[in-house]
């Protein structure tokens, strides 16, 4: 009794993994839809971006490499914003006054969104900061990024293109 007890509970443990799994976010798979609160402006929810090529950058106001990466990722923003690219930054952070006070330091001008409570950081499984994820117009991720380097602002831009063709 006790072992047919024993695999009926690790049987549901693995289920349950195998479900989280599943809702991970991977390339070729549709990115979790969301709606969030923007920093300034109205909420946003990703499934009305569809027929764009979205850039999802979660990022903090304590993590470095997201300060070092942030005015990039706005020029990027800039000049690809009128051939249907959208770039949306995802702040984890738990105070929104921290947020806006980066983003409004390094002048942003791409969407801010508010994941304070962490839900939608949770849907696409961060495991580093900043991650950035590429969606193509039909709302699929073609491309995940974990951490930030040197040399990764080319590398979004090709992609970013490579997508735009599409």
């Amino acid at each position: 009794m006790l072992l047919r007890r024993a695999l009926v509970l690790s049987s549901l443990g693995l289920l349950s993994f195998t479900a989280a799994q599943a809702a991970t976010p991977a390339p070729g798979g549709t990115a979790p839809d969301f709606t969030l609160r923007a920093l300034h402006g109205p909420n946003l929810r990703l499934k009305e971006q569809r027929g764009q090529v979205v850039l999802l950058n979660f990022w903090a106001s304590w993590c470095g490499p997201c300060r070092e990466e942030m005015p990039q990722l706005d020029r990027l923003y800039r000049k690809y914003q009128s051939a249907g690219f959208t770039l949306l930054g995802v702040s984890v952070d738990d105070d929104p006054k921290a947020a806006g006070a980066m983003a409004d330091k390094l002048g942003v001008a791409f969407p801010v969104l508010l994941d304070s409570d962490k839900q939608v950081s949770k849907a696409y499984d961060l495991s580093a900061m900043p991650s950035t994820v590429l969606i193509d117009r039909d709302g699929r991720v073609r491309y995940l990024h974990r951490g930030y380097r040197d040399g990764f602002i080319a590398t979004y831009e090709q992609q970013i293109r490579e997508l735009l063709k599409d």
